[in-house]
Formats: structure tokens, C-alpha cells, sequence
């Protein structure tokens, strides 16, 4: 019987052609110093639905509340002992991407740290969010969006998705600008998004013959120097025909993925299979446990007995020696897999002992 994992990843691979297609430089390498930066804040939801925290168990929300009202002109007798259920304290996070402008608007996520049991129909109060430097480059606030819905009454429990972790579509404007300077004087730096020499000097070749020699050289597998116009727009312009300009990558390192947690297994076009032979067999193990009651009469003064009897059963499937026969392609590297007829657990297994026998040309990472 063919094994589903397996099947799906051949029928979701089979696409890849064989031949290696062009891609765009945009594609394979981006521009140094043209980079996101993350932001991360601290802030409180309020306006929940009698789901926010317990403040007794979370002491930093309710300290937080106390300073926030002393900011607003609201003085709190430090003996105050706060029980609100409407309030949650929140991390919010987001992204300033390249060249972003003061008045401009991001998404943020906003994520509850405390144990409130979920965000809907929460309003984020304003929330500076705070680059590595301490700075403060953007201030968040809004209506908190949650993609799930949720149920509880007599200790009866229905959820949908989760609750805790909700996002503000424009909810933060951004307050300062990052300078980014793309290149140094009369240089650019393209980088790789995955170092290969191979694709590095086709990235140099190809930059040569378009724009003349001595444009672009390589100073190792990820990053190559590029000459550049000095003038603004010029240069904008030269990236903008840079990037789009086509480039045939060498093929990928051969490369198998397992995920051990989910049993996932993944592989690219480069894996190949030398002739071997694997044996592969289940062993199961099934305890059924019953129990029985022993009641007495009612006059004879005796007690209630409980006994339980358990059945102990042992499975073990006759192990099969299969032939796999040395595959040249992806398809026929999947095929023989799938003629074992093993679990994708078992495949875990399997392909790390065909890695340590030899017969799988791959890497095997594990994650």
C-alpha cells in the first residue's frame, strides 16, 4: 500500500522540472544595507470581555495600570488592591522595513504575556515600539483582531485557533526614520541569499556582459562588489535594471529535511539513491484492562470487591527485504521509498540509515 506522506510530497515535487530555469538577480541575492529592523513594545489591552488577567497572579499588569493612571492625572492609593478582568498585559511586535518614512503605517501583532484567556474585541492602548538602539520608532494602537473564537460555561470547553495572539492591520505609525545608505562611494554589495561560488562568479559573468567589464567581482561565495553610478538616481535606476536582469543558478546541494516533532520529510531535486536493500518490520504492543465488581448480598456482611483483568497481546509483522535500486532522479528516489510502505516516523529512521550506509547522496538535516 503506498504511503499518503509519501505520495504527497512526490505528487508536490514532480513539478519541479529538471532543468535549472532563470531566475531573476532579485531573486537570488538583495542589496546590503536594504534590510527590515524589528521593533517590540509593551503595552495593555483593555476593553476584553471579562477574559483579561488575573491580577492577582500577574503583579505587572496591575503595576502597570497604577503608573499609567498616575500619567493621566490619576492618583491611586499605593494600598489599592486592583481586580480587573477586562485588562491584559500585551508584547507588541513589528517590522520597519528598508527606506520607511515618518507617517507611514505597519502591521503589528500584538501577544498576550500574562494569562488572560483571550484578546477579542480588546483595544491596544498607545504603545511605543522600540528599535535594538532603545529608541522609540513607531507608536502602535488599535482594535486587535483575533483569528479564533472560543466557549466555555459548565466546565465545558470549545476553542477555535488561537485566542491569546491578535494583530492591528495599520495599527502603528512610524515616528522616525532609519538612514539607510545603499553602497559606500562608487560601490554597491550584492548578497546571496544562499552562498554557492558556482552562482556567485554566473552572478559576476552575467553583470559583466551586461553593464561591461570590470562592473561586478566576487569576493567570495555570498557577496559581490558592484560598481555603481554615485548619483542618486542613477543608481536607483542601475539597481532597478540590476535585479532584473536573469541569471541560470547552479544547482542546490543535495538536501534532505526531517522534521523528528511532525514527521514531515522533505528533499530537492539533487537527491539520489545507490542500490540497497532494506528491511523493514512493526511491532505492536495492545493491553485491554476490564473491571469487575463483586457485590455481596445484603445480609451476608461481606464487601464490595473490585477486580480487573487485563489482556496483554503482542503484534509483530513479518519483516520484508526490499531492493531499492539506485535512483538518478527525485521521482525515482521517492518511488522506492514508497515501495517500502513505511510511516513517515519510520522513514525518519530509514533514511538515516541509508545516510550512514552510504546509499542516500544527501545531507540530512534535522529539525
Amino acid at each position: 500500500m503506498k504511503n499518503p506522506a509519501v505520495v504527497f510530497i512526490l505528487a508536490a515535487l514532480m513539478l519541479i522540472s529538471g532543468a535549472v530555469h532563470a531566475e531573476r538577480i532579485k531573486d537570488l541575492a538583495g542589496i546590503a544595507g536594504v534590510r527590515q529592523n524589528q521593533l517590540l513594545g509593551y503595552g495593555l489591552v483593555v476593553g476584553l470581555d471579562g477574559s483579561g488577567d488575573q491580577t492577582t497572579q500577574t503583579p505587572f499588569t496591575v503595576q502597570s495600570i497604577i503608573s499609567m493612571m498616575m500619567q493621566l492625572g490619576v492618583a491611586l492609593p499605593p494600598a489599592t488592591s486592583l481586580q480587573l478582568k477586562n485588562v491584559a498585559a500585551v508584547m507588541v511586535t513589528s517590522s520597519l522595513p528598508p527606506f520607511s518614512q515618518p507617517g507611514q503605517l505597519l502591521d503589528v501583532t500584538v501577544s498576550s504575556m500574562g494569562n488572560a484567556k483571550s484578546l477579542s474585541g480588546g483595544t491596544l492602548l498607545m504603545t511605543p515600539l522600540k528599535g535594538a538602539d532603545n529608541q522609540i520608532y513607531a507608536m502602535a494602537q488599535g482594535n486587535v483582531l483575533v483569528g479564533g473564537v472560543g466557549a466555555a460555561i459548565a466546565g465545558s470547553k470549545a476553542q477555535i485557533n488561537h485566542l491569546s495572539v491578535g494583530r492591528i492591520s495599520a495599527g502603528a505609525t512610524v515616528e522616525r526614520a532609519i538612514p539607510t545608505e545603499v553602497g559606500h562611494g562608487d560601490t554597491i554589495q550584492l548578497e546571496l541569499n544562499n552562498a554557492d561560488f558556482s552562482t556567485a562568479s554566473r552572478v559576476v559573468n552575467a553583470l559583466n556582459q551586461r553593464f561591461g567589464s570590470d562592473t561586478a567581482m566576487a569576493l567570495d561565495g555570498r557577496v559581490i562588489q558592484v560598481r555603481a553610478p554615485e548619483s542618486p538616481d542613477a543608481r536607483v535606476a542601475f539597481i532597478g535594471n540590476m535585479e532584473n536582469l536573469d541569471v541560470n543558478p547552479a544547482q542546490m546541494a543535495a538536501k534532505v529535511i526531517l522534521n523528528g516533532r511532525t514527521g514531515s520529510i522533505v528533499m530537492n531535486q539533487a537527491v539520489t539513491l545507490e542500490s540497497c536493500a532494506v528491511a523493514h518490520g512493526n511491532l505492536s504492543v495492545v493491553i485491554n484492562t476490564e473491571s469487575s465488581v463483586s457485590q455481596p448480598n445484603a445480609l451476608s456482611g461481606g464487601k464490595t470487591v473490585t477486580t480487573e483483568k487485563s489482556d496483554i497481546e503482542i503484534k509483530k509483522e513479518p519483516g520484508l527485504v526490499v531492493l531499492l535500486k539506485a535512483g538518478v532522479s527525485l521521482a525515482e528516489v521517492v518511488k522506492a521509498l514508497n515501495s517500502i510502505g513505511a510511516t513517515p516516523q519510520d522513514l525518519l529512521s530509514i533514511l538515516q540509515a541509508m545516510k550512514a550506509a552510504g546509499a542516500l547522496r544527501a545531507e540530512l538535516e534535522i529539525i
